[in-house]
């Protein structure tokens, strides 16, 4: 069993934040970092102070993580960008809060003696003495220490201080991973009260030497414990006394939530898991179908987030279709007029989106991806209403004559219908690259409305079925936001953006099959009709090849794909070539691409696939796809071995032991990343247990209130034998929970440490 903590962020906006460049304006972007660890940058929302940014994250973390923190920055191209100011969330803070942080936090200014990492290694002792007891301190090492130099490490030594005398160990030069041994003593007086107070610096020639953190350790805990040993953590320096006036650094609206999960061995969950496979692979539905109990009992808030975790549990059982062909059943048996199908939030639209999401990825990335690049690169001024046409903004057609606006409309028109056009015929050509479960799908989806709107009046009801989460719930917000679905690294300006509204309206007129109603809402949108009119023809053709696919051929797709280890991560990583030499120019970079699966890291000179990437979505897979891997070691070195020692901790040895403990570092979740089908089945129970009252209330319900132990516990007999084991799933679950020594409450393992404020 082990103990899993994750974070949901949402970055939504930021305002009055103060003009850091001679325009009077910002370039402002978000950094989070994790117990001063970086995780997150968000895109750079230039020339504002009002930057919206929309950005969503999920992380993961060790459950001994102590803060996060939220820095704004201001972008600078010649100069080091600059710090606006700082939110800063603690563990007890989010901990506070189950349903998690909203709201707006004023920004805090950034103080350097707040700004501490790592921790350090000390052996304290109370000796006896001739005339009275001493003190004894051994500082052992460091680990982790904040980088305060250009070479990317620090000078670092310790400045021990009690009653007044202060002692200093040597200083290790260039290192983040300093060693000592050093042992220093002081006379310690029976009922002393005074804290002995364990400084670490950053030793500078030139200037003041720089603060890298502080253990305040209890005299009189320590005489009474005699001695202790281990690791610290560093604290900032928060004994002077500091003036933090809100509101004149701006203010960030935050969303945060945690999560703590003890999750139990795999196991524990295999009935859980066995009887909702059961019940998806029986696809009937009934009074005592648990997937109907579920979605009824599920509130609006949380729909997404037990519709993720549902919908992950069964791809990893093979069962993804299965589950979306009884939701697509349940949505179906309860909708009567056609135009209403699949537009609320249901359990069913919120599943397939996620699924969406998980499997379509890549395949949106391939379809859409070159579309979208050119829409930025180009910058054209695009418009099509007139009440919103700014001629000025378009520059002269000619060489003096600036252009009307009947010229600006008609050249808006022919560059939305050039995208939309590349759009249509780029997604009629995909049917083939359009993954085999996705495929088979939608052909689910499409036969199951066929038959429950039969008819010539309903013809196209199945076509807009599939255009309701392939061009409404899928492309069009991906066109509309591409740097939250990864096809850029930047928000758009004001300029692409609305070329990019404009793009994504018409595709929902073309998914809506261009009915009148969609005509009517914007009559500006007129004159494009010619290419939706086209592409209505050209999408209808396109989904009867797309769900053409018989159940031979989407076995003997899936069995080529299962020939390879599908890829959990793939695209461009930039190597140095210089391995720490000279100046780290464009030149001394190499780029390779590269494809990781759960068997191999391979590499090439040319990509194979377009697919946008980042370092810590990099870390998150490899992290996955070891974490299984039973010869781990327990520490190791960050740096390199140069010369005769390495460069972290300057042990001698090349072999000798690691001076930092391997750890599951901060890493954040990723749809291509494996799936954790324990975790899912854990969150899954979690849902289940906030609602064990509503099902129990079901359960007396449909049993004519009988007791639970009057109901058979073979499934599939009667109706109400599934939600009667799964209330037995869910106390077995609990009293395992209840029993297990990672739920109950742990002492801190470092008890002298006391914050000093």
């Amino acid at each position: 069993m082990a103990k899993r903590s994750s974070l949901s962020i949402r970055i939504v906006e930021g305002k009055n934040l103060p003009a850091k460049d001679i325009t009077g304006s910002s370039d402002p972007y978000c950094i989070v970092k994790v117990d001063n660890e970086p995780i997150i940058r968000t895109a750079t929302v230039w020339k504002t102070l009002c930057p919206f940014w929309g950005e969503e994250y999920q992380v993961h973390l060790p459950p001994t993580f102590h803060a996060v923190a939220f820095y704004v920055m201001d972008e600078d191209a010649l100069s080091r960008d600059d710090v606006i100011g700082k939110v800063c969330l603690t563990r007890d803070t989010l901990a506070s809060h189950p349903k998690g942080f909203s709201g707006w936090a004023h920004l805090m200014e950034v103080d350097p003696d707040e700004e501490v990492q790592g921790e350090i290694h000390l052996r304290l002792e109370v000796l006896p003495g001739a005339r009275a007891r001493r003190l004894r301190c051994s500082v052992l090492e460091a680990r982790d220490l904040a980088p305060k130099d250009r070479n990317g490490a620090s000078d670092p030594f310790v400045r021990v201080r009690y009653k007044g005398r202060t002692q200093e160990t040597s200083i290790v030069k260039k290192s983040c991973y300093p060693r000592w041994n050093e042992t220093f003593e002081f006379e310690l007086e029976e009922g002393a009260t005074e804290a002995l107070c364990v400084e670490a610096w950053d030793w500078d020639l030139v200037s003041r030497n720089d603060f890298l953190g502080k253990v305040v350790i209890d005299v009189q805990r320590l005489w009474a414990a005699q001695q202790e040993e281990g690791w610290f953590r560093l604290q900032p320096d928060q004994s002077k006394s500091r003036q933090h006036v809100k509101g004149n650094l701006g203010s960030l609206q935050l969303e945060v939530r945690l999560r703590d999960e003890t999750v139990l061995p795999s196991s524990c969950y295999q009935p859980l898991v066995q009887l909702l496979c059961h019940e998806v692979k029986l696809g009937v539905q009934g009074p005592g179908q648990l997937i109907p109990l579920i979605e009824e009992t599920t509130s609006t808030e949380c729909r997404q987030d037990v519709a993720t975790n549902l919908l992950k549990l069964f791809l990893g059982q093979g069962l993804a279709k299965d589950f979306l062909d009884l939701l697509f059943q349940l949505e179906l048996s309860r909708t009567s007029e056609a135009n209403t199908l699949f537009r609320s939030n249901s359990l069913a639209s919120k599943s397939m989106e996620s699924f969406l999401k998980v499997a379509g990825m890549r395949y949106l990335h391939g379809v859409l991806g070159p579309i979208i690049n050119k829409v930025f690169e180009e910058k054209k001024y695009v418009e099509l209403d007139p009440s919103k046409v700014e001629v000025k903004d378009v520059g002269c057609s000619g060489l003096h004559r600036p252009q009307t606006e009947a010229e600006v409309l008609e050249q808006s028109a022919q560059t939305l219908r050039a995208h939309l056009g590349a759009l249509l015929s780029a997604l009629c050509r995909s049917v083939r690259a359009c993954p085999a479960v996705v495929r088979a799908t939608f052909r689910q989806l499409f036969r199951r409305v066929r038959e429950r709107f039969p008819g010539a009046q309903h013809e196209n009801v199945p076509f807009i079925a599939v255009t309701s989460f392939l061009c409404l719930r899928f492309f069009s917000p991906a066109i509309m936001s591409p740097k939250l679905f990864h096809l850029r690294e930047r928000h758009a300006d004001a300029r692409t953006s609305r070329t990019l509204l404009l793009l994504a309206k018409a595709v929902q007129n073309v998914g809506n099959m261009d009915t009148p109603a969609s005509r009517a809402k914007e009559a500006w949108m007129e004159p494009l009709q010619p290419t939706v009119r086209q592409g209505v023809a050209q999408l209808k053709d396109f989904i009867t090849k797309l769900v053409d696919i018989e159940e031979k051929d989407e076995l003997d797709l899936q069995r080529t794909l299962s020939l390879q280890a599908p890829p959990v991560k793939e695209g461009p990583l930039f190597i140095h070539r210089t391995k720490g030499k000279g100046p780290l120019m464009s030149s001394s970079f190499k780029k390779l691409y590269f494809s990781l699966t759960t068997e191999v890291l391979s590499f090439a000179k040319t990509p194979s696939s377009k697919c946008v990437n980042e370092l810590n979505q990099w870390l998150s897979a490899l992290r996955k796809v070891s974490i299984n891997n039973t010869g781990l070691l327990g520490s190791y070195h960050p740096g390199v071995f140069r010369g005769d020692k390495w460069s972290c901790c300057h042990q001698r040895e090349k072999t000798g032991r690691g001076c930092d403990k391997t750890r599951s570092r901060v890493t954040l979740q990723e749809w291509n990343d494996p799936l954790d089908h324990d975790l899912e089945a854990q969150l899954i129970y979690r849902h289940l247990l906030s609602v064990e009252a509503m099902l129990w209330e079901k359960h007396q319900e449909l049993s004519g209130g009988a007791e639970a132990s009057t109901v058979p516990a073979s499934p599939g007999k009667a109706p109400e034998d599934s939600l009667a084991q799964l209330l037995r799933v869910l106390r077995d679950l609990h009293e395992a929970h209840s029993s297990s020594p990672a739920s109950s409450p742990t002492s801190e393992p470092n008890c002298l440490l006391q914050l000093q404020t």
